[in-house]
This record gives structure tokens, sequence and C-alpha cells, in this order.
């Protein structure tokens, strides 16, 4: 696990690429997730009145493809930076091997759940 704050300083401490570049995926999908959601949000709830916020509108909206792709880049790297980050705190909090593995397995299916959910959610719209 890479505790470090600088590039340079995860390049020594990463046991492997992986680690490196899951290191490097929790920086930048956590930059890219700032902009989506504040883009999200202000295109909602800033650009849209209440009175104009309904399902039909949600629905039409949706209707577009670009709109669609934007919703699921916003749930996809959510839940990968949620993922990660929770498995830091597994490896963590839980010391021994098959806690861990259960843990682990048991958040990873629930995550695998409401991704899957999710897209069929959103694509069957």
């Amino acid at each position: 696990m890479i505790r470090a704050k600088t590039y340079s300083d995860a390049r020594t401490q990463a046991s492997g690429n992986a680690e490196l570049n899951w290191w490097i995926f929790m920086r930048v999908s956590g930059l890219i997730l700032m902009f989506l959601v504040l883009g999200h949000v202000y295109m909602t709830f800033v650009q849209v009145s209440e009175s104009d916020a309904t399902y039909d509108a949600v629905v039409s909206k949706l209707s577009n493809p670009a709109w669609k792709f934007y919703d699921w880049l916003i749930l996809v790297l959510s839940l990968l930076h949620g993922l990660n980050g929770a498995r830091y705190s597994i490896e963590d909090y839980i010391r021994t091997r098959p806690n861990r593995f259960w843990v682990k397995s048991i958040f990873y299916t629930l995550v695998g759940v409401i991704f899957t959910l999710g897209t069929v959610g959103l694509f069957s719209i």
C-alpha cells in the first residue's frame, strides 16, 4: 500500500505497477469526478427551475446518448474510486487474511451489483 503524496515517493514505495497505477488513478479520478459532479449539479439544479424538474424532463434528457454516457461515467468513476479507497481501509483495519478475503469478496460483490443495477437502470430509459 502506498502512503506517498508525490509521484516520486509513490514510485519508490510501490510494490508493483498495479499499486502505482491505482495510486495514480485515485488522483486523476478524484479530479475528474470533481468536475463531472459539479457540472452535473449545475446542469441539474441551477439551469433547471423547480417547475421544469419533472420525471418527463429527466427522461427526455436521458434519451440523449451523451447524457447517458456522462452519468454512466460518473457512476463508473465514483464506484471505482470508492472501491479502491475502501480497499485501502480494509487492508488497514482487518488484520487476518481470511477475514480480509471475505470482507473484500462481499464488498466487491455489492459494488458489482450496484454497478449492474445502475447501468441497467440508466440505459433502460
